[in-house]
Order: C-alpha cells, then structure tokens, then sequence
C-alpha cells in the first residue's frame, strides 16, 4: 500500500530539504539575537524622542503604564541624534528580513510536530514560539508598511508597533535563554572539531530531516545568499540617509525619486502643502498671523514683523521615522525662546504647545520640551539655504529643532503656546 504519511507537514518525512540542521539554525539565531536587540533598542529610542511624556499632545500610547519607564527628556545634541539612531533602526531591519525569513524557514517543521502538547512545559513553550513567530511577523510587516507610507492596518501604527515590539521582545527573550547556550556550542564544536556544516550529526531538535534530498548547495553557500540579499535590501533601502550619489540607490526608501526640485528649497519634504490642505490664501503676508500665548498674554506677529526680530541661524538636518533624512541645510529665524520671552519667560522658557494650519493627517500639533525651547538652535525659521521656505517646507514660518524627528518640526505654524499644552 502506498505511504501517504511524508505528504503530512507532521511527518519526518515531508520535510526533504538536507540544509536544515542545528548549526545552520544556530548561526542565523546568533545574527538574529545581536541584530534583534539593536532594533528593539533603537526602537524605544525613537519612541523617547517624541517625548511622549508630553501628554496628551505627543503621547500615541497613552495606555503603556510601566512600558514607558525609561522615558527621558529627548536631547537636543547631537543634532544628527535621531538621524543616527532612527537611519540604523530602519535599515537593519529591513536587513534583517532575509535572515529572519531564513531562519524561520530552517525551524518551519517544529511548528508542525505531533502531539502539538506533551507537558504544560511543553505548552508553555509553544506559546512563547507563537507569540515570537507572530510577533516578528507582526513588527516587520508592520514597519515596512510604515517606511512605505503603506498604512494597510487597522488603528493607529504607532501603538499598534510599540506593544508589538514589547510581546515580541518578551518572547524573544525567553527564547534566547533557551536557545542561545545551544547555538553557541554548536557553532563552537564546528568550529573546534574542524568539521563542515554538512556534517553535523547531534540534531537534539529534530532540525535534520529523516529523509533529505541530495544537497544542490552547501550550508555555507545558503548562508552567503542570506547574507547577499541583506546587503541587497541594505543598498536598496539606506541610502536616503546619506549625502551624495547614494541617495539615487534607495529605490525601496519612501520618496526614492529625485530630490523634489533645485536650489535652496530642493531637499526632501514628507508632507506636502497640498496634501496637507493648505490654502495659499491664508498664508499671505497680508492675511497670516503668528498667534504667541504665554505667562503675559497673547502678541499676533505679521511675517514682516518677525523679520524685524533679531534673527539667527542654524545648521540642521531633517530626519523622519521612516528612515530618510536629509543633510544640514542653513535656517534662518526666530529663537523659540525669544519668542518665549515676548509672553513672559524670560531666561527660563517653557514647553511650548505647535499648532498648524494643517487641516488633516497626524501631527497637526506637536509640543516641544523646555530644554528644546532653550536651545539656541532651536529656530521659528522663515527662510532656509538664504530663501523664504516654499510652501512644501512650511511657508510663511516652521519650527526646526536640533535632534528632534521630522514631524515635531511643524509647518505651517498657526499658533505657539508657551507653559500650558493643549
């Protein structure tokens, strides 16, 4: 009679591929722990730099309890912080998906073993297996919609990716003490012995397959295809964080087309004017006003009358959470706190509540803290690279903080209030 039992996922034999095994399963799991880590970490540093704390302006997860506790204020030095930090997390993840994808492939068998429950221990672990299979599928979908402006999913991204990370981070955990000491040593006793990956023979997981198929390329060679299309995402996604010719390679990064037009207003913008529903007819000169409220009351400043101001000058990237940023360009304004001290706080400024004219998508208020008040670089700029800001870039007036992500450099601005927060 015919053997029907290798056509079953749950069957030794279904599985034929003679790639998989422990060391070709540990050494993805080790890039993966370093690289993981890297990410979460980076991650809950983008989430700090929003200054959630700010509530309720800036706070997208006002339901986090103690997942916020390492909170702190967002600094404003280095000024290329968050294009550092937000430029690393997005490109390493979307380098990490070849190796992540590899390795869930490598352990796809364990997830169709029979009986699905031997032991409550044994059911605790498939759980945890659960929530990290779901969870890094779940984070990675997720925020390569984001960085594609892809906004396929139910609810806000911002919640929905922060207690994500913090499941999957939970799982990833746990898995990693299990796991990790077993990598280790088989990686070690390839290493050691002076064996080839096709010859490792203690399989205490069952990785092997009981029926594998004649081998069309090595282990190491599967890993080189791994590793060659990390670098390929890599090339393809980072470049919109660098200056020069590389920025014509990140054909994956949102906006990978030329830069929006030439001269000093020819640098990348994410919202544009249109988009944001901005008439032209209520930022004339004759028609806009800069509303200013603080401890003294409330002073209405025309464009002109800002120009009147002492002005000063800046050099400050733009850097956005879906990982593009763009290289210093030279703003010109009004110090946040000069204007600060035309409402009464004079040498100690507030947090300051930024309103704009924007009429829909996200963002259309943000709160800055007092120490980015403070800072000297922090500028109401009216002109950039020595023009008047266009319309995409926040003509009549923007706020340009050092440090700070893109969307709480706000366009357009309407109104400024400094000590209360809306």
């Amino acid at each position: 009679m015919r053997d029907l039992a290798p056509r079953l996922p749950s069957s030794p034999g279904f599985w034929r591929s003679p790639l998989r095994g422990p060391w070709f399963t540990s050494v993805l799991g080790l890039v993966l722990l370093v690289g993981i880590t890297v990410l979460f970490l980076t991650g809950l540093l983008s989430y700090a730099a929003y200054n959630p704390g700010l509530s309720p302006v800036n706070d997208k997860t006002p339901d986090k309890g103690l997942l916020g506790f390492y909170l702190f204020a967002w600094p404003t030095g280095p000024v290329w912080l968050y294009r550092l930090t937000q430029g690393v997390h997005v490109t390493l993840g979307l380098a990490l998906i070849p190796v992540l994808l590899a390795k869930l492939w490598s352990v796809v068998p364990k997830l169709f073993t029979l009986p699905p429950v031997r032991s409550l221990a044994h059911a605790l672990e498939r759980i945890s297996l659960l929530l990290l299979v779901g969870g890094a599928l779940f984070e990675f979908v997720t925020g390569v919609l984001n960085i594609q402006l892809e906004y396929l999913f139910p609810g806000s991204f911002y919640p929905l990716h922060f207690y994500g990370a913090w499941v999957f981070f939970a799982a990833f955990v746990a898995h990693a003490v299990l796991k990790v000491p077993a990598a280790l040593r088989n990686v070690r006793r390839m290493r050691d012995e002076g064996r080839t990956p096709a010859g490792d023979t203690e399989d205490p997981d069952g990785l092997r397959s009981a029926r594998p198929d004649a081998p069309t390329v090595s282990r190491r060679g599967a890993l080189w295809t791994v590793g060659g299309g990390s670098l390929l995402l890599l090339a393809t996604g980072s470049g919109r964080s660098f200056d020069g010719a590389a920025r014509a390679t990140a054909v994956l990064a949102p906006h990978g087309g030329a830069e929006p037009g030439g001269g000093p207003n020819g640098f990348q913008v994410n919202k544009t004017a249109a988009y944001a529903g901005i008439d032209a007819a209520e930022t004339r000169e004759d028609a806009w006003r800069l509303v200013v409220v603080g401890r003294t009351g409330t002073v209405r400043l025309g464009r002109a009358e800002l120009l009147r101001l002492p002005q000063h000058s800046a050099a400050l990237p733009i850097a956005c959470v879906e990982g593009w940023s763009t290289s210093d360009q030279w703003w010109r304004g009004v110090r946040l706190r000069d204007l600060a001290a035309l409402v009464g706080f004079d040498g100690d400024p507030p947090d300051v509540f930024v309103e704009s004219l924007q009429r829909r998508g996200a963002f259309r208020r943000g709160a800055l803290r007092a120490n980015q008040v403070a800072d000297p670089r922090s500028l109401l700029a009216l002109s950039v690279n020595g023009e008047p800001l266009s319309p995409d870039h926040g003509y009549p007036a923007r706020t340009i903080v050092p440090a700070a992500p893109g969307v709480l450099n706000t366009k357009w601005v309407a109104r400024m209030t400094f000590g209360e927060l809306g």
